[in-house]
């Protein structure tokens, strides 16, 4: 805890809240600004990623956010190559491993770099462009990134096998795996999953952002899969539900002690949090695209509505 203005207390919570707000605040700026975005998986896991990169994750302090580079070819063992796993520091052994499963959360995974003080925020001003790491889908080059998860589902199998050779190694650092609820309905999932269990991966620690929508709409219409904890728990994981808007109830479920299970934070979350707009295109959210300028400009007329009040 620190003074904030006029000599008030400032509590970790309240800084998480603020970091929470600033990706909410990004991500709606920069769609309006270009047209399109991702914006409802910012309103739903703003608070998950904020509590992640300030509460939750061991790793190594940067001395100042670092300004992304031009795209150099996949990452090697060549000195030119970039990695994406520099925003989050060392590879150290008890350093955590982070990896983004569901790659269409790049931008708020930038936005929460930014938010966090690991990128500057001028970083944004490349995303999408021609020979930038800052990709609209990331890849292991860029920022946040250390590997390409590819198609849904994929980024849990590598992050157990990261997870069983750091345990093969001795390392204690663990891999932190951020998920979405639609790559969970994907067989893959599961196998992973039953291979996490069987072969005691305690040193994997998962956020899932269940906020019950997909692409095609939600997900109880287009395949259910509750009741998930109990799911997960008959395939031999550490089960745990929250609110995923609950900055205190995430934090305090990111440092247990390992009991020889995966864990898995199931975090039930809003879709539209702190931006109503998204209410009005029902189920269709998953990725906003203006149809017309006016449309646009409703938005933006929300955006400096929310902001003079401080709603984010």
């Amino acid at each position: 805890m620190f003074e904030g203005k006029k000599n008030k207390p400032v509590s970790w919570q309240d800084e998480v809240y603020k970091a929470a707000n600033k990706i909410r605040e990004l991500v709606m700026e920069h769609t309006i600004k270009n047209k399109g975005g991702y914006i409802s998986q910012a309103c739903s896991s703003a608070e998950i990623f904020a509590t992640l990169y300030l509460r939750i994750m061991n790793l190594e302090k940067l001395d100042k956010p670092l300004i992304p580079g031009r795209f150099q070819g996949t990452p090697g063992q060549g000195k030119d190559r970039i990695s994406g796993s520099i925003y989050n520091g060392a590879k150290g052994p008890f350093y955590d491993r982070f990896i983004l499963s569901p790659t269409h959360y790049s931008l708020v995974l930038y936005a929460a770099l930014i938010a966090a003080g690991r990128m500057d925020p001028d970083g944004l001003l490349e995303f999408n462009k021609d020979g930038s790491v800052v990709e609209m889908i990331g890849a292991e080059h860029s920022p946040g990134m250390e590997v390409m998860t590819g198609s849904l589902g994929q980024g849990i199998s590598q992050g157990a096998g990261i997870a069983l050779a750091r345990k093969l190694k001795g390392e204690t650092g663990r891999v932190v795996l951020f998920m979405s609820d639609g790559e969970c309905q994907s067989g893959q999932f599961w196998e992973a999953v039953q291979a996490a269990s069987f072969h005691k991966l305690d040193n994997m620690l998962f956020y899932v952002d269940v906020n019950g929508y997909q692409c095609d709409g939600k997900m109880e219409d287009v395949m259910n899969i509750e009741p998930f904890d109990k799911r997960l728990e008959s395939f031999g994981a550490r089960v745990f539900r929250v609110d995923g808007h609950d900055v205190e109830a995430l934090s305090a479920l990111g440092n247990l002690k390992p009991d020889g299970r995966p864990t898995f934070i199931l975090c039930d979350t809003d879709a539209t949090r702190g931006i109503d707009i998204l209410k009005k295109r029902g189920s269709k959210m998953h990725y906003v695209r203006f149809v017309s300028e006016d449309e646009r400009e409703e938005y933006r007329l929300a955006f400096e509505k929310i902001k003079s009040s401080d709603a984010l």
